[in-house]
């Protein structure tokens, strides 16, 4: 019984990728970046205009993120 408490493996993660904070933290981060990059060219006004969007979902989409588990 005792040999079955003290595995020092750890057990595959069962949660699919998209799942996990750790990849979708960073996703969601890029989004936020690309937004602000969208935001601060002055050359192309469709990027400019969806610039705002891109920001929100990568913000809200952090927000949601960062409370999944690890």
């Amino acid at each position: 019984m005792s040999r079955l408490i003290e595995t020092s493996t750890p057990a595959p993660p069962k949660r699919p990728f998209f799942l996990r904070r750790g990849p979708m933290e960073t996703i969601a981060t890029v989004l936020i970046g690309l937004g602000f990059l969208m935001l601060f060219q002055p050359f192309l006004l469709v990027l400019y205009t969806y610039s705002l969007v891109t920001l929100l979902i990568g913000t809200v989409m952090f927000i949601i993120v960062s409370k999944f588990p690890e």
